[in-house]
């Protein structure tokens, strides 16, 4: 694989051990430094593709490399946690420790790294996500942006080279909304965010992947896709308010 894409799919699929299948014959490139919205809806097969990239679940068919690993070989699948990192729709399925600390620091004591080493990956990871300061505070007693904030965090410890936030605005009331966007933009790098909040895809992603029923329908620039009405109808989206033009 090319050292300029950082995921790279073939013909990707993947059925579930009942037999549903969540992907069948999906292909596409991701590049090093694109951040590439993930619609389609419910039951597309968004939420399946991530776990595949990410090497929690295992792809039965096609070809994949993310950040250079095959998620598919156990060899290089232990390595996959310093490529590619991903945050969950629901931030309480990552936060499971009594302080923020503790719940930042579990990735890089995994990895066995001196003490000093991971208190400065802590550190520089709670900085990022502007939250210096609330090391010592309980992950259940902060508001939802908080968590999410503290979920992201508890990746970027690992500094994998590539994101992937599923749903990431959910949850958040509007000021935590606000601040979630500046912080992609903050952040920078390889991403992918699969969500239904087609205004955050907007404002986030230069690029969109379209799934549905496990296939993938459109691929190409995020206002160009999100703005053909007959296109986002056919799969059960609405076209974003910024792009609705007169009929707005």
């Amino acid at each position: 694989m090319s050292f300029e894409l950082a995921i790279q799919a073939r013909d990707l699929r993947f059925a579930y051990p009942d037999g549903a299948s969540a992907l069948s014959g999906v292909s596409f490139d991701v590049a090093a430094g694109e951040s590439v919205g993930l619609v389609g809806p419910n039951g597309a097969g968004k939420t399946s593709l991530f776990l595949c990239l990410s090497g929690v679940l295992q792809a039965r068919g096609g070809t994949l490399r993310v950040g250079g690993l095959d998620p598919r070989d156990p060899s290089q699948r232990r390595h996959l946690p310093s490529q590619v990192g991903i945050v969950f729709q629901n931030s309480d399925d990552q936060l499971f420790n009594a302080t923020v600390f503790d719940d930042v620091a579990f990735g890089p004591l995994n990895l066995e790294l001196p003490p000093d080493e991971v208190r400065q990956r802590v550190d520089e990871a709670l900085a990022r996500v502007g939250l210096t300061g609330m090391e010592e505070r309980v992950p259940f007693h902060l508001s939802g942006g908080e968590k999410r904030r503290v979920a992201l965090a508890g990746v970027l410890a690992m500094r994998p080279s590539i994101l992937l936030l599923d749903e990431p605005s959910m949850y958040l009331d509007p000021r935590g909304r606000r601040e979630l966007i500046r912080l992609l933009h903050a952040l920078g790098g390889t991403r992918m965010i699969a969500s239904h909040d087609l205004e955050l895809i907007l404002q986030t992603c230069q690029r969109v992947l379209l799934l549905d029923g496990g296939r993938s329908i459109a691929d190409g620039p995020a206002q160009t896709v999100l703005a053909d009405a007959a296109l986002m109808e056919a799969h059960g989206l609405e076209v974003p308010y910024p792009l609705r033009g007169d009929d707005r």
